[in-house]
């Protein structure tokens, strides 16, 4: 059983090759979003970092973007951590559902949280996407070194000739793959504990992603 997001507009979107930084939110050039309501099904919710009830997907009022929002996303090593604790993953797979006319990809995503790492320990946030029946997009990576006790932001960006679009007239799956790591470095696991998480003070965090419209 998948759960239904509703919002105001419809498209299909895919964040698909290397990305740098980004456009103003909202651009004009990312195309005018339609008129009628979009309806996003989260077909699974996958991963060590979205147990079942922790991750949440909503479409914005303007349907220029949608929301994934995370309670329990975090990787974390050294004392209070298990083993696997240190590697923590997501796999959304959503089915967007369009308007008759229209197609969608994704123009950007926007990652935030919060980082307390000891000196000599690292941390790495990434992220991939692709419609079920496609090659996956290269990791795009964005690393953090420590010391840092403070929130991070990362931002994937498409250049506009480059967004990958669904098919007209297709209606495929579109998996979102996220990852969280951190390592020890030469800090020491023993006595300290670093972490990195995709979660904000009060305990979740929004992160965007940005529609890119097309007419069919």
């Amino acid at each position: 059983m998948y759960k239904k997001f509703a919002a105001a507009g419809a498209a299909l979107f895919a964040l698909a090759v290397p990305m740098t930084s980004s456009p103003a939110s909202g651009a004009p050039a990312w195309g005018t979003p339609p008129p009628d309501k979009i309806v996003i099904d989260v077909v699974t919710v996958n991963g060590t970092g979205c147990p079942q009830g922790t991750a949440a997907v909503a479409v914005s009022p303007d349907n220029t973007a949608f929301t994934v929002t995370y309670s329990q996303y975090t990787a974390q090593v050294g004392v209070g951590s298990t083993p696997t604790d240190f590697r923590k993953n997501c796999q959304l797979d959503l089915r967007v559902h369009v308007p008759q006319g229209f197609t969608y990809g994704i123009a950007q995503a926007d990652y935030r949280g919060f980082a307390h790492l000891e000196a000599g320990a690292t941390a790495l946030e990434t992220a991939r996407y692709y419609f079920q029946g496609d090659s996956p997009t290269d990791f795009v990576n964005h690393p953090y070194n420590g010391l840092m006790d403070d929130d991070w932001q990362a931002t994937d960006t498409t250049d506009v000739g480059s967004v990958v679009y669904e098919p007209c007239g297709e209606t495929r799956d579109f998996d979102i793959n996220t990852e969280l790591r951190v390592s020890a470095g030469t800090s020491d696991p023993k006595k300290t504990t670093s972490f990195i998480t995709m979660d904000s003070t009060d305990g979740s965090i929004l992160t965007t992603y940005h529609f890119a419209w097309k007419k069919c």
